[in-house]
Protein backbone atom coordinates (compact mmCIF):
# COMPACT_ATOMS: atom_id res chain seq x y z
CA UNK A 1 0.00 0.00 0.00
CA UNK A 2 2.45 2.52 1.19
CA UNK A 3 4.67 1.69 -2.18
CA UNK A 4 1.40 2.26 -4.30
CA UNK A 5 1.00 5.84 -2.63
CA UNK A 6 4.30 6.72 -3.26
CA UNK A 7 3.78 5.68 -6.59
CA UNK A 8 0.57 7.80 -7.26
CA UNK A 9 2.08 10.97 -5.62
CA UNK A 10 5.20 10.80 -8.24
CA UNK A 11 3.03 10.13 -10.62
CA UNK A 12 0.55 12.86 -10.22
CA UNK A 13 3.48 15.72 -9.23
CA UNK A 14 4.91 14.56 -12.47
CA UNK A 15 1.58 15.17 -14.32
CA UNK A 16 0.83 18.54 -12.66
CA UNK A 17 4.87 20.08 -13.82
CA UNK A 18 3.56 18.83 -17.35
CA UNK A 19 0.28 20.71 -17.90
CA UNK A 20 -0.36 23.05 -20.86
CA UNK A 21 -2.84 25.08 -19.27
CA UNK A 22 -5.01 25.42 -16.34
CA UNK A 23 -7.69 23.16 -18.10
CA UNK A 24 -5.16 20.12 -18.22
CA UNK A 25 -4.12 20.63 -15.01
CA UNK A 26 -7.76 20.90 -13.22
CA UNK A 27 -8.31 17.49 -14.65
CA UNK A 28 -5.01 16.08 -13.17
CA UNK A 29 -6.72 16.99 -9.72
CA UNK A 30 -9.77 15.37 -10.31
CA UNK A 31 -8.25 12.52 -11.78
CA UNK A 32 -5.86 12.14 -8.49
CA UNK A 33 -7.83 13.92 -5.65
CA UNK A 34 -11.59 14.19 -6.62
CA UNK A 35 -14.02 11.57 -5.21
CA UNK A 36 -13.61 9.03 -7.84
CA UNK A 37 -9.78 9.37 -7.47
CA UNK A 38 -7.24 6.68 -6.18
CA UNK A 39 -6.17 8.73 -3.24
CA UNK A 40 -9.87 8.71 -2.39
CA UNK A 41 -10.27 5.12 -2.72
CA UNK A 42 -7.48 4.66 -0.36
CA UNK A 43 -9.46 6.59 1.82
CA UNK A 44 -11.99 4.26 1.80
CA UNK A 45 -10.52 1.41 2.11
CA UNK A 46 -8.80 2.34 5.25
CA UNK A 47 -12.23 0.52 7.40
CA UNK A 48 -10.76 -2.97 6.08
CA UNK A 49 -7.76 -2.01 8.12
CA UNK A 50 -6.44 -3.28 11.62
CA UNK A 51 -6.72 -0.40 14.61
CA UNK A 52 -3.05 -1.00 14.30
CA UNK A 53 -2.36 0.22 10.64
CA UNK A 54 -4.75 2.98 10.21
CA UNK A 55 -3.23 5.43 11.88
CA UNK A 56 -0.29 4.95 10.20
CA UNK A 57 -2.15 5.19 6.93
CA UNK A 58 -4.07 7.89 7.42
CA UNK A 59 -1.00 9.83 8.03
CA UNK A 60 0.71 8.07 5.25
CA UNK A 61 -2.22 8.92 3.00
CA UNK A 62 -2.42 12.90 4.04
CA UNK A 63 1.35 13.12 3.22
CA UNK A 64 0.74 12.16 -0.24
CA UNK A 65 -2.46 14.54 -0.50
CA UNK A 66 -1.03 17.56 0.55
CA UNK A 67 2.36 16.88 -1.78
CA UNK A 68 -0.41 16.50 -4.81
CA UNK A 69 -1.93 19.65 -3.93
CA UNK A 70 0.87 21.56 -3.45
CA UNK A 71 2.09 20.58 -6.72
CA UNK A 72 -0.55 21.54 -8.34
CA UNK A 73 -1.07 24.66 -7.08
CA UNK A 74 2.25 26.03 -7.29
CA UNK A 75 1.84 24.99 -11.10
CA UNK A 76 -1.43 27.07 -11.48
CA UNK A 77 0.28 30.37 -9.34
CA UNK A 78 2.70 29.68 -12.40
CA UNK A 79 0.16 29.41 -15.38
CA UNK A 80 -2.04 32.01 -14.05
CA UNK A 81 0.95 34.35 -14.74
CA UNK A 82 2.21 32.83 -17.69
CA UNK A 83 -1.58 33.83 -19.16
CA UNK A 84 -1.69 37.54 -17.25
CA UNK A 85 1.97 37.94 -19.41
CA UNK A 86 0.44 36.36 -22.95
CA UNK A 87 -2.37 38.74 -22.66
CA UNK A 88 -0.47 41.81 -22.28
CA UNK A 89 1.70 41.41 -24.41
CA UNK A 90 -1.54 40.52 -26.90
CA UNK A 91 -3.46 43.18 -25.91
CA UNK A 92 -1.00 45.97 -25.59
CA UNK A 93 -2.67 49.78 -24.99
CA UNK A 94 -1.43 52.59 -26.23
CA UNK A 95 -2.07 55.31 -23.71
CA UNK A 96 -0.66 57.89 -26.05
CA UNK A 97 -4.01 57.70 -28.48
CA UNK A 98 -6.43 60.14 -27.84
CA UNK A 99 -9.61 59.35 -26.03
CA UNK A 100 -13.57 58.77 -27.27
CA UNK A 101 -14.94 61.82 -27.36
CA UNK A 102 -18.15 61.92 -24.83
CA UNK A 103 -21.28 63.85 -25.47
CA UNK A 104 -22.00 66.28 -22.80
CA UNK A 105 -25.57 67.59 -21.71
CA UNK A 106 -26.47 71.08 -20.54
CA UNK A 107 -28.68 72.73 -18.62
CA UNK A 108 -32.56 72.98 -19.48
CA UNK A 109 -33.70 76.27 -21.12
CA UNK A 110 -35.77 76.68 -18.66
CA UNK A 111 -33.44 75.81 -16.12
CA UNK A 112 -31.33 78.27 -17.41
CA UNK A 113 -33.96 80.97 -17.66
CA UNK A 114 -34.38 80.35 -14.34
CA UNK A 115 -30.69 80.20 -12.94
CA UNK A 116 -30.20 83.76 -14.95
CA UNK A 117 -33.30 85.63 -13.52
CA UNK A 118 -32.41 83.94 -9.76
CA UNK A 119 -28.65 85.23 -10.21
CA UNK A 120 -29.86 88.11 -11.26
CA UNK A 121 -31.92 89.28 -8.40
CA UNK A 122 -29.91 87.90 -5.89
CA UNK A 123 -27.01 90.33 -7.16
CA UNK A 124 -29.47 92.67 -5.89
CA UNK A 125 -30.27 91.88 -2.64
CA UNK A 126 -33.00 89.37 -2.85
CA UNK A 127 -33.07 85.85 -1.46
CA UNK A 128 -34.67 83.11 -2.71
CA UNK A 129 -37.65 81.25 -1.14
CA UNK A 130 -39.80 78.01 -1.85
CA UNK A 131 -42.70 76.67 -0.46
CA UNK A 132 -45.11 73.32 -1.09
CA UNK A 133 -46.82 73.10 -4.34
CA UNK A 134 -50.00 71.73 -2.73
CA UNK A 135 -51.22 74.40 -1.10
CA UNK A 136 -54.16 75.42 1.21
CA UNK A 137 -57.05 78.08 0.03
CA UNK A 138 -56.45 80.06 2.50
CA UNK A 139 -52.60 81.04 1.25
CA UNK A 140 -53.34 80.89 -2.58
CA UNK A 141 -56.42 82.90 -2.50
CA UNK A 142 -57.65 84.59 0.84
CA UNK A 143 -54.33 86.12 2.28
CA UNK A 144 -54.04 87.45 -0.89
CA UNK A 145 -57.26 89.13 -1.23
CA UNK A 146 -59.70 86.75 -2.98
CA UNK A 147 -62.13 85.69 -0.21
CA UNK A 148 -64.57 82.89 -1.38
CA UNK A 149 -66.84 83.84 -3.86
CA UNK A 150 -64.28 86.33 -5.36
CA UNK A 151 -64.96 86.58 -9.36
CA UNK A 152 -61.76 86.51 -10.30
CA UNK A 153 -60.50 83.31 -8.50
CA UNK A 154 -62.19 81.52 -11.69
CA UNK A 155 -60.01 83.17 -13.70
CA UNK A 156 -57.22 80.95 -12.14
CA UNK A 157 -58.69 77.69 -13.40
CA UNK A 158 -57.98 75.98 -10.17
CA UNK A 159 -57.05 72.19 -9.68
CA UNK A 160 -59.15 71.52 -6.54
CA UNK A 161 -57.70 68.27 -3.89
CA UNK A 162 -60.54 68.84 -1.18
CA UNK A 163 -62.57 71.94 -0.45
CA UNK A 164 -59.61 73.54 1.42
CA UNK A 165 -56.43 72.25 -0.17
CA UNK A 166 -55.73 72.76 -4.20
CA UNK A 167 -52.33 72.10 -6.25
CA UNK A 168 -51.09 76.51 -6.08
CA UNK A 169 -52.03 78.19 -9.12
CA UNK A 170 -49.46 80.66 -8.47
CA UNK A 171 -46.24 81.16 -6.30
CA UNK A 172 -47.61 83.88 -5.03
CA UNK A 173 -48.56 81.54 -1.81
CA UNK A 174 -44.53 81.44 -0.64
CA UNK A 175 -44.86 85.81 -0.27
CA UNK A 176 -47.80 84.86 2.29
CA UNK A 177 -46.06 82.36 3.90
CA UNK A 178 -42.30 84.48 4.03
CA UNK A 179 -44.58 87.69 5.54
CA UNK A 180 -45.76 85.98 8.03
CA UNK A 181 -42.62 84.69 9.47
CA UNK A 182 -41.43 88.15 9.75
CA UNK A 183 -44.27 88.83 12.35
CA UNK A 184 -44.51 92.56 10.60
CA UNK A 185 -41.32 93.53 10.79
CA UNK A 186 -39.67 94.74 7.13
CA UNK A 187 -37.74 94.66 5.12
CA UNK A 188 -39.05 91.80 3.27
CA UNK A 189 -36.78 91.31 -0.34
CA UNK A 190 -37.35 87.27 -2.40
CA UNK A 191 -38.26 85.68 -5.33
CA UNK A 192 -40.14 82.68 -5.39
CA UNK A 193 -39.07 79.97 -8.38
CA UNK A 194 -41.57 77.11 -8.49
CA UNK A 195 -44.07 75.19 -10.53
CA UNK A 196 -47.76 75.92 -10.59
CA UNK A 197 -50.81 74.24 -12.11
CA UNK A 198 -53.94 75.41 -14.04
CA UNK A 199 -56.87 73.89 -16.09
CA UNK A 200 -55.53 75.01 -19.14
CA UNK A 201 -55.36 73.03 -22.24
CA UNK A 202 -52.30 72.45 -23.56
CA UNK A 203 -51.47 74.24 -26.81
CA UNK A 204 -48.88 76.48 -28.46
CA UNK A 205 -49.12 78.93 -25.55
CA UNK A 206 -50.62 77.18 -22.52
CA UNK A 207 -49.76 74.53 -20.06
CA UNK A 208 -51.85 72.54 -17.47
CA UNK A 209 -48.17 72.64 -15.61
CA UNK A 210 -45.78 75.82 -15.74
CA UNK A 211 -43.01 77.19 -14.39
CA UNK A 212 -43.39 80.88 -12.56
CA UNK A 213 -40.96 83.08 -10.66
CA UNK A 214 -42.76 86.24 -8.55
CA UNK A 215 -40.52 88.51 -6.58
CA UNK A 216 -41.79 90.67 -3.76
CA UNK A 217 -40.43 93.79 -1.83
CA UNK A 218 -41.79 95.28 1.51
CA UNK A 219 -40.45 97.76 3.69
CA UNK A 220 -40.74 101.64 4.43
CA UNK A 221 -40.88 104.42 1.30
CA UNK A 222 -41.24 101.74 -1.18
CA UNK A 223 -42.81 103.47 -4.09
CA UNK A 224 -44.16 102.40 -7.76
CA UNK A 225 -40.54 104.11 -9.16
CA UNK A 226 -38.56 101.43 -7.34
CA UNK A 227 -40.91 98.36 -9.13
CA UNK A 228 -40.13 99.90 -12.33
CA UNK A 229 -36.59 100.34 -11.95
CA UNK A 230 -35.93 96.98 -10.26
CA UNK A 231 -38.34 95.60 -14.13
CA UNK A 232 -36.02 98.17 -16.06
CA UNK A 233 -32.91 96.05 -15.06
CA UNK A 234 -34.30 92.71 -15.43
CA UNK A 235 -35.38 93.44 -18.95
CA UNK A 236 -31.94 94.75 -20.10
CA UNK A 237 -30.31 91.76 -18.83
CA UNK A 238 -32.48 89.24 -19.58
CA UNK A 239 -33.12 90.66 -23.14
CA UNK A 240 -30.70 93.30 -24.10
CA UNK A 241 -29.10 96.46 -22.95
CA UNK A 242 -31.64 98.57 -25.83
CA UNK A 243 -34.58 97.15 -24.88
CA UNK A 244 -37.11 99.43 -23.11
CA UNK A 245 -40.30 98.83 -21.03
CA UNK A 246 -43.73 100.10 -20.60
CA UNK A 247 -45.87 99.84 -17.56
CA UNK A 248 -50.08 100.00 -18.55
CA UNK A 249 -52.97 100.03 -15.87
CA UNK A 250 -54.32 96.33 -15.32
CA UNK A 251 -56.05 94.60 -12.37
CA UNK A 252 -54.50 92.34 -9.72
CA UNK A 253 -56.59 91.98 -6.45
CA UNK A 254 -53.56 91.34 -4.59
CA UNK A 255 -51.58 94.77 -5.98
CA UNK A 256 -53.19 97.93 -6.30
CA UNK A 257 -52.36 99.96 -8.60
CA UNK A 258 -51.62 97.41 -10.98
CA UNK A 259 -49.66 97.21 -14.25
CA UNK A 260 -48.39 94.85 -17.28
CA UNK A 261 -45.16 95.27 -18.24
CA UNK A 262 -44.24 95.25 -21.87
CA UNK A 263 -40.38 94.98 -23.30
CA UNK A 264 -39.60 96.69 -26.43
CA UNK A 265 -39.59 94.35 -29.25
CA UNK A 266 -36.15 92.70 -30.83
CA UNK A 267 -37.78 94.81 -34.28
CA UNK A 268 -36.91 98.05 -32.94
CA UNK A 269 -40.04 99.01 -32.83
CA UNK A 270 -40.51 98.87 -36.76
CA UNK A 271 -43.58 96.01 -36.21
CA UNK A 272 -43.03 92.37 -36.74
CA UNK A 273 -44.83 88.79 -36.28
CA UNK A 274 -43.78 88.41 -32.81
CA UNK A 275 -45.23 91.60 -31.58
CA UNK A 276 -48.29 91.49 -34.08
CA UNK A 277 -46.98 94.84 -35.28
CA UNK A 278 -47.32 97.03 -32.09
CA UNK A 279 -43.67 97.20 -31.18
CA UNK A 280 -44.25 95.87 -27.67
CA UNK A 281 -44.27 92.22 -25.73
CA UNK A 282 -46.20 91.76 -22.90
CA UNK A 283 -43.93 89.91 -20.49
CA UNK A 284 -45.36 89.76 -16.69
CA UNK A 285 -47.61 91.41 -14.25
CA UNK A 286 -46.63 93.87 -11.22
CA UNK A 287 -47.91 96.25 -8.88
CA UNK A 288 -47.92 97.59 -5.67
CA UNK A 289 -48.80 95.41 -2.81
CA UNK A 290 -52.54 95.97 -1.72
CA UNK A 291 -52.92 97.20 1.76
CA UNK A 292 -55.21 93.86 2.85
CA UNK A 293 -53.11 91.47 1.63
CA UNK A 294 -50.22 93.68 3.52
CA UNK A 295 -52.33 94.15 7.08
CA UNK A 296 -53.19 90.15 6.48
CA UNK A 297 -49.35 89.79 6.74
CA UNK A 298 -49.55 91.33 9.89
CA UNK A 299 -47.51 94.28 8.35
CA UNK A 300 -48.60 98.10 9.34
CA UNK A 301 -49.86 99.70 5.91
CA UNK A 302 -49.63 102.89 7.11
CA UNK A 303 -46.07 102.13 7.77
CA UNK A 304 -45.00 99.30 5.14
CA UNK A 305 -45.56 99.41 1.30
CA UNK A 306 -44.23 96.84 -1.07
CA UNK A 307 -44.13 96.03 -4.87
CA UNK A 308 -44.54 92.63 -6.30
CA UNK A 309 -44.28 91.08 -9.72
CA UNK A 310 -44.52 87.31 -11.83
CA UNK A 311 -43.58 86.33 -14.32
CA UNK A 312 -43.90 82.71 -16.53
CA UNK A 313 -39.99 81.31 -16.87
CA UNK A 314 -41.82 79.28 -20.31
CA UNK A 315 -42.90 82.93 -21.80
CA UNK A 316 -39.88 84.69 -20.76
CA UNK A 317 -37.51 81.93 -22.61
CA UNK A 318 -39.95 81.51 -25.52
CA UNK A 319 -38.91 85.40 -26.33
CA UNK A 320 -35.67 85.36 -25.77
CA UNK A 321 -34.67 82.12 -27.65
CA UNK A 322 -36.98 82.36 -29.84
CA UNK A 323 -39.10 79.00 -29.44
CA UNK A 324 -42.76 79.19 -30.87
CA UNK A 325 -44.19 76.46 -28.86
CA UNK A 326 -44.33 75.93 -25.40
CA UNK A 327 -44.95 71.96 -25.70
CA UNK A 328 -41.11 72.36 -27.13
CA UNK A 329 -39.96 72.17 -23.36
CA UNK A 330 -41.14 69.05 -22.38
CA UNK A 331 -41.35 66.57 -25.27
CA UNK A 332 -37.70 65.73 -24.25
CA UNK A 333 -36.72 66.14 -28.26
CA UNK A 334 -33.13 66.23 -28.28
CA UNK A 335 -33.03 67.93 -31.35
CA UNK A 336 -34.58 70.67 -29.37
CA UNK A 337 -32.83 70.30 -26.23
CA UNK A 338 -29.08 69.74 -28.09
CA UNK A 339 -29.48 73.60 -29.28
CA UNK A 340 -28.51 74.36 -25.47
CA UNK A 341 -26.16 72.55 -25.47
CA UNK A 342 -22.89 73.74 -23.18
CA UNK A 343 -21.04 73.84 -25.88
CA UNK A 344 -23.48 76.33 -28.18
Amino acid sequence: MEEQLKQLQDEAVMKAAAAQDLKELNDVRVAYLGKKGPVTEVLKGMGRLSAEERPKMGALVNVVREAITKAIETKQVSLESEAIQKQLAEESIDVTLPGRPVKLGGPHPLTRVTEEIEDLFIGMGYTVAEGPEVEQDYYNFEALNLPKGHPARDMQDTFYLTPELLMRTHTSPVQVRTMLKHEGKGPVKIICPGKVYRRDSDDATHSHQFNQIEGLVVGENIRMSDLKGTLDAFAKKMFGPDREIRLRPSFFPFTEPSVEVDVSCMCGGKGCSICKGTGWIEVLGAGMVHPNVLEMAGFDSTVYSGFAFGMGQERIAMLKYGVDDIRHFYTNDLRFLQQFSVHE
